[in-house]
């Protein structure tokens, strides 16, 4: 079992690095760990997300914890309420990256900060899979959550990806750590919740090596679509972007369908459903004459056809 500090001993991000602090347990434990091992290095950033009465309490307490580890700590006040459409989650994930991004272009730290650290571990790893599974996601779902990548100039980290939960609250505990727990968390109107509650547990008692082995899975997942993606960018080459409608007739409906994704969410950041994606697929294998009219519903726009190729309009 990977424990905390063997994730921190192969951790080597660029400094200074910013972790984000929530005051729970998993955070908590990835900002001791970084603060020991780079005294004076590293900041921490508090998103207060004023979604309910104790987000003040959360903030004072990581003010608290970081005057005593004497890490400078910025909180930063958003607003996460969500869109129609929305979920709440994604609106919170959505305000915590323009946070960090607002953060980092301001200048806050000298000198700047360029790397960033979130606290999931394995658990949460094993988490988004079941949720991934749950709604037929393709392999980047399944591929769950990666361990490092980069998103409006900064580098993110999930140093504890490999960590299992319990074996962050033992790794606390033996330091005599204190940290908030977020009464959200055992909310089970709240799928990820439910799936903490119910099915980790049951996992346990029938696969006690499920956490490594589902970790695995991700990789594999990751591993083949990071293939599928390499594939779809020489096929677009090819097809041009826009696609030539022939040339893309010209491949099999696998390699179709995974340069039309590709297309479309390197190109224009949408994501077709599966249904849509059969869809166009199917408008595609019809399209052999010049009158042939294309207009689908794709994401939060359009496919249609222009001459010859293929086009998208939000």
């Amino acid at each position: 079992m990977t424990t905390v500090d063997d994730a921190l001993r192969v951790f080597s991000p660029q400094l200074p690095l910013a972790v984000a602090y929530s005051g729970g347990a998993d955070s908590t434990a990835l900002l001791l760990a970084c603060a020991g091992k780079w005294p004076g290095q590293v900041r921490a950033v508090h998103v207060h997300h004023g979604l309910q009465a104790a987000a003040d309490d959360f903030a004072r307490h990581c003010e608290a914890v970081c005057a005593q580890l004497q890490v400078p700590l910025r909180v930063s006040r958003v607003m996460a309420r969500h869109a129609p459409g929305e979920s709440p989650e994604d609106a919170a994930r959505n305000a915590r990256y323009e946070a960090f991004r607002a953060l980092a272009l301001e200048g806050w730290a000298q000198p700047a900060i360029k790397s960033i650290a979130l606290a999931q571990h394995a658990d949460d790893q094993v988490e988004t899979m079941l949720l991934a599974l749950s709604r037929g996601a393709g392999l980047p779902g399944l591929s769950a959550m990666p361990a490092s990548w980069q998103r409006d100039g900064l580098m993110y980290y999930r140093p504890l990806l490999q960590v299992p939960g319990p074996a962050i609250r033992a790794w606390l505990a033996q330091r005599g750590a204190v940290f908030v727990e977020d009464p959200t968390n055992t909310d089970e109107r709240f799928t990820r919740n439910r799936i903490r509650a119910r099915l980790l547990p049951a996992l346990a008692e029938t696969f006690p090596q499920f956490r490594e082995t589902f970790a695995r899975s991700a990789q594999h997942a990751a591993q083949a679509q990071s293939l599928l993606v390499e594939v779809a960018r020489e096929d677009l080459a090819a097809l041009g972007r826009p696609p030539v409608i022939r040339s893309l007739q010209g491949l099999s409906l696998a390699r179709q369908a995974n340069a039309l994704r590709q297309w479309l969410r390197e190109d224009h950041q949408a994501t077709p459903s599966a249904a849509q994606l059969e869809q166009l697929l199917s408008q595609v294998a019809a399209c052999t004459t010049r009158g042939h009219r294309i207009h689908l519903k794709i994401a939060s726009g359009h496919v249609t056809r222009a001459g010859d190729c293929l086009h998208f309009a939000a």
